[in-house]
Parts: C-alpha cells; sequence; structure tokens
C-alpha cells in the first residue's frame, strides 16, 4: 500500500495484494462499516482512503482522527462535539466529527485502545445514529456518516481479555479487512522499493539511485518489522545520500546490516494461538466454533489455525484423529475435519516423537510365530530364554 500525492493506490503483485482490491471494490459499492486490521505500518490509512474514493460518498469529506491520542475526555468531544460550558475551556459550541461526516466517511483508527466507557458510547451511536454532544440534555441530531475502523491489535484476544467488546466488535466487522505484513508479502517489495525510489528521487530532483543485486537481495530479505512505513523512511534516505554508482549493501541504512530484532507481532501470535488452544481442549468449545468459525471469517488467520492443531498434535503425538475428542468434535466430523486441513493448507508436519530403542530379539521370527509373540520373548530375562524357547 501506498500513496504518492494525492493519489492513493496498491503497489505489489501477490495474491494478498489481488484479493484486497476485489474486497476494497466489494466494500466501496455499499455502506457497510468495514473493520480494517494489520499491523503498524501496513497501509490501513490509505485503504481506507481507498474505500472512501471508490464509494458514492467520494464527494463528501473523509475525516480520520486517531483515537489512542486522546484521553476520554478530548476523543469523546471530538467524535460528538461539545456545548458551551460542558467544561473547563467550552466557551462555545463545537461541532464533532461525526456530525461534520455527514453523508461522508469518518475512520476511527487505533480503535482498539479505547476505554470500556468510550466503547459504550461509540456502540451507542453505531445503534442510534443520534449525536449527542457532551454537556447536552438532549440528542441534537442524527447523521448519516459511514464509519472505517482500523486497529493494529487482535480485538479476538482483546475480547477475550475483557478490553473490548464483543458486541461492539460484532457492530463494526461488517466488512473486515485484514492487511498482511510485508514479511508475508516479499514479493511486493521489489516494487515498492522502486515505485518510492522515483517518488523520492523526483522530489530530490535527482537520478534515481541503482540497487545492486545483492542490495536489492538486503532489503527484501528484511523482516520490516515497521512494514510499508519503515520501507518508506529507509528509501527516502538513500536517496538523501549521494550515490556515485549503484547502491551497495554498504550503503544501505545500518540497521539494515545487523541482525533482524526480536519478532514481537509473532511473540503474540503464539500467545494468542495458545488461548485459543485453550479454549478448545480445556474449555466445553468446539473446534467449529472457536477457530474454523472466526477463520472463515478472516478474523484470525492460516497461522493461528495451523498453530492450534500443532500443539494439539504435540498431545496427540501426531495422529489427527485424537484431536477429535480433544477439540470437542463428533467422531463423524473427522472427515470434514481433514477436509477442512487439506483445503485451506492448514496441515501441519507431525511432531517429531523420539524413537524408542527396541532390543533386538534373539532368534528369527518363524513359522507360526508372530511378531509380537518374539518381541515378547525378547523381554524374557536370558535366564529363562531356554524355558520359552522349549
Amino acid at each position: 500500500m501506498t500513496d504518492s500525492g494525492d493519489v492513493e493506490r496498491l503497489i505489489g503483485t501477490s495474491r494478498a495484494i489481488r484479493e484486497i482490491e476485489a474486497q476494497l471494490d466489494d466494500a466501496a459499492r455499499s455502506d457497510a462499516k468495514v473493520l480494517i486490521t494489520g499491523e503498524s505500518g501496513v497501509g490501513k490509512e490509505v485503504v481506507a482512503r481507498l474505500i472512501h474514493q471508490r464509494s458514492p460518498r467520494r464527494r463528501a469529506r473523509l475525516l480520520v482522527i486517531n483515537c489512542a491520542g486522546l484521553p476520554d475526555s478530548l476523543l469523546e468531544s471530538e467524535l460528538f462535539g461539545h456545548v458551551r460550558g460542558a467544561f473547563t475551556g467550552a466557551y462555545r459550541d463545537k461541532t464533532g466529527l461525526l456530525e461534520l461526516g455527514h453523508r461522508g466517511t469518518v475512520m476511527m483508527d487505533e480503535v482498539g485502545e479505547m476505554s470500556l466507557r468510550m466503547q459504550a458510547v461509540l456502540l451507542r451511536f453505531l445503534e442510534t445514529g443520534e449525536i449527542h454532544r457532551v454537556g447536552a440534555d438532549r440528542a441534537q441530531a442524527r447523521v448519516d456518516v459511514r464509519v472505517l475502523a482500523a486497529t493494529n491489535r487482535n480485538l479476538q484476544e482483546r475480547i477475550a481479555s475483557g478490553d473490548f467488546r464483543q458486541d461492539l466488535y460484532f457492530r463494526l466487522n461488517v466488512i473486515h479487512l485484514s492487511l498482511p505484513p510485508l514479511r508475508e508479502r516479499r514479493e511486493d517489495i521489489a516494487p515498492l522499493l522502486h515505485h518510492f525510489l522515483a517518488i523520492y528521487s523526483e522530489r530530490q530532483q535527482a537520478a534515481v539511485p541503482e540497487l545492486t543485486p545483492a542490495a536489492l537481495a538486503r532489503l527484501v530479505n528484511h523482516d520490516w518489522p515497521g512494514n510499508v512505513r519503515e520501507l518508506k523512511n529507509v528509501v527516502q534516505r538513500i536517496t538523501l545520500r549521494k550515490h556515485t554508482g549503484p547502491v551497495t549493501p554498504a550503503g544501505l541504512v545500518p540497521e539494515l546490516l545487523s541482525a533482524p530484532p526480536a519478532n514481537r507481532a509473532e511473540q503474540s501470535r503464539v500467545r494468542f494461538a495458545q488461548t485459543l488452544f485453550d479454549r478448545v481442549s480445556g474449555g466445553h468449545e468446539s473446534f467449529w466454533t472457536a477457530v474454523y468459525e472466526p477463520f472463515m471469517s478472516r478474523d484470525i488467520t492460516r497461522d493461528d489455525v495451523r498453530a492450534v492443531i500443532g500443539m494439539g498434535q504435540e498431545q496427540a503425538q501426531g495422529s489427527y484423529r485424537p484431536l477429535l475428542e480433544l477439540f470437542h468434535m463428533p467422531a463423524i466430523d473427522y472427515k470434514r475435519f481433514l477436509n477442512f486441513l487439506r483445503t485451506y493448507e492448514c496441515q501441519v508436519p507431525k511432531p517429531r516423537v523420539q524413537s524408542m530403542s527396541l532390543p533386538v530379539p534373539s532368534r528369527t521370527v518363524g513359522e507360526g510365530t508372530t511378531p509380537g509373540s518374539a518381541w515378547a520373548a525378547s523381554r524374557v530375562p536370558s535366564s529363562q530364554k531356554r524355558a520359552v524357547a522349549e
């Protein structure tokens, strides 16, 4: 995802980008609420602007507010407005963003950081469409505004911990766009690099730097914890330097030359997968409700499902059939379960089970003797083997 001046578009050739493009068109045709999720820097605001620009509301305003950057009192005032005298410093009436966005779109960024109180206030508005300004004794207006919500938090995890309201989640999650991080779509890194190199070189009125194959490989293999935002900053720093020839790995920014930092997102994913596993194994929830349904609605990822399956296989010593009982599924669901895993590529390799060192039988299994009986005989103390043979 990228932006250039007043023009936004998606950059990349990956399957993920093509799927997001198709979902964008679907989202733009409707007035449904959209939940945009993804790590910091993946381009959630760019996607929100694309939805607005392609929608029938494009002639009205798109207003953006960062819910994490304001305390409750100010956030409520910014969203809903206030009346004169509502609090110290309220010298006049103020119109909030939701009212200013009438017939347009409001993007609420970092909605996962809202307090439970503000979540309740927002839920009431989404249900009624009524604007109740801070300090007013009645609703002032009913508005027609489309709400796009974005967050880099795992809302399912926040719901499980009691920090996010499930009813608000259902209100916001009509259309869900999950934006994958750069490290999961590395084929998009090179197109993004060339795109931003051209943009920033033009701004610097300089020639577009050429990357050597080694430098390009280093950039493609970088994990990009800051995603597209980090990539833009790196490209800008490259274009600000004076290069007498192609850019080599030595000419890259220092952080790209060191080992990648610990992946905090991966650690969070493991913790969430453990929570899902505990729900289906230790609780009374079925795999179909706790894992399958969130996966099909794009609330959890294939990696989450694989992690849960892997945890189950560790207990089942690599077999899938015992997972039916472990995950509270009836035995008749075995084929359905396997078909789901194959269709969505959620199988995991069997965990490595430490092999037991078996004693070699003292004699070859003869006619009329089963392998099991030979094994049993081999375990008999040597002093008794003669009796057994007889």
